[in-house]
C-alpha cells in the first residue's frame, strides 16, 4: 500500500490529501482489519514487518496512495477525452477532434497490422486502450495538481502483468496449452539433439517470458521516474533563473518522452502477441514446435 522507497521525495497532490481527509479513515479501517494482517502475517516468517519493508506507516493519510488516485483519474480521463475528440461524429463534417482521433486510430491500427498482421486486427481495442491509457498517464504529470501514475512502479508493474496475461491467454486461447508451451521449444531438431538441446531452449524462452512483466514495468517506470526528477532538479539549480528560463524545453523533452514511452510499450505489447497469434489457417499447423522467440524481454 505504500511507495517503493525508490519513488520517494514526491509532493503530495492536493486531490489525494482531499480523497485521503474524506475517503482514508474507513479504508484505513478495512486496510488494518484485512491486508495489514495478511502482510504482518507474511513477513513475520521472515523476522520483519510491513512498515520496515514498504518504508512508511499505516495511517489515515495515506490509506488511498497517490498513484492509485492518479492512476483512476488517467482511466476517468481517457474516457472523457475519446469522447470530447469524438463529438458528433460526421463524414460530411468532421471536427479537428474527429480528425485527431481518426488520426490516432488509423496510426495504430497501421502498427497492430505491420507487426501483428491482418488477422490482429480483432486485438485493436486492447492495443488502443494500452496507448492511450499509457500516453494520458504519462502526460499527466505536467499538469498542475496531477501526477503521472506511471512514475509509480506499482503502476507499470499491474500495466505490465496485464499485457503479459493478455498475450498469453491470446496464444493459449489461439492455439491451446501444448502449442503455446511449444513457441517456447525452438525449432524442430533431430532426435538426439532435441533430447539435449530442446530443454535448454525451453527453460531459457520460458525464463525470458516470465521476467517480461518485470522489464516491461520497469523500463516505462524508469524513464517517467526520471524524466520527472531531471524536471525538478534542473529548474531547482539556481532559482528563479533557471525556473523561467528552463521549464519550456524541458517540457517538450517530457512530452517527447511521454510519447515515446507509450510507443516503446505498445509496441512491445504487440510483438508479444505477434508471437502467439498467427493467421487462422495457421492455428493448427503440422509442426509441434513453434518458431523460436525473437523479442528480447
Amino acid at each position: 500500500m505504500f511507495l517503493l522507497a525508490a519513488e520517494g521525495g514526491h509532493h503530495t497532490p492536493l486531490i489525494v490529501e482531499f480523497i485521503n481527509h474524506y475517503l482514508g479513515e474507513p479504508v484505513h479501517r478495512i486496510q488494518m482489519a484485512t491486508t495489514h494482517k495478511w502482510w504482518s502475517a507474511f513477513f513475520a516468517n521472515f523476522g520483519t514487518t510491513p512498515e520496515k519493508v514498504f518504508g512508511g506507516e499505516y495511517t489515515a493519510e495515506n490509506a488511498i496512495p497517490w498513484y492509485t488516485i492518479m492512476f483512476v483519474i488517467a482511466c476517468i480521463l481517457t474516457i472523457i477525452l475519446i469522447n470530447i475528440f469524438k463529438g458528433k461524429l460526421s463524414e460530411d463534417d468532421p471536427t479537428q477532434g474527429q480528425l485527431t482521433l481518426e488520426a490516432g486510430f488509423l496510426a495504430i491500427k497501421g502498427l497492430v497490422v505491420s507487426v501483428i498482421g491482418e488477422h490482429g486486427f480483432k486485438y485493436f481495442p486492447v492495443v488502443a486502450t494500452f496507448a492511450v491509457l499509457v500516453l494520458i498517464s504519462n502526460l499527466m504529470g505536467l499538469f498542475p495538481l496531477f501526477m503521472s501514475p506511471t512514475a509509480s512502479v506499482n503502476v507499470t508493474f499491474a500495466l505490465a502483468i496485464s499485457s503479459f496475461v493478455y498475450y498469453n491467454y491470446v496464444g493459449i486461447s489461439e492455439n491451446g496449452i501444448v502449442k503455446h508451451l511449444a513457441h517456447f521449444t525452438g525449432p524442430r531438431l533431430p532426435l538426439l539433439m532435441t533430447l539435449i538441446i530442446t530443454p535448454l531452449i525451453f527453460t531459457v524462452e520460458l525464463i525470458s517470458n516470465m521476467i517480461r512483466p518485470f522489464t516491461l514495468g520497469v523500463r516505462l517506470f524508469a524513464n517517467m521516474f526520471s524524466d520527472e526528477q531531471i524536471f525538478a532538479q534542473i529548474t531547482n539549480l539556481y532559482p528563479p533563473f533557471t525556473q523561467f528560463l528552463l521549464p519550456l524545453p524541458l517540457t517538450a523533452l517530457a512530452v517527447f518522452v511521454a510519447f515515446v514511452q507509450t510507443l516503446v510499450f505498445t509496441l512491445l505489447s504487440m510483438i508479444y502477441i505477434s508471437e502467439v497469434s498467427h493467421p487462422p489457417h495457421d492455428h493448427h499447423g503440422e509442426e509441434p514446435h513453434g518458431e523460436p522467440v525473437t523479442a528480447t524481454a
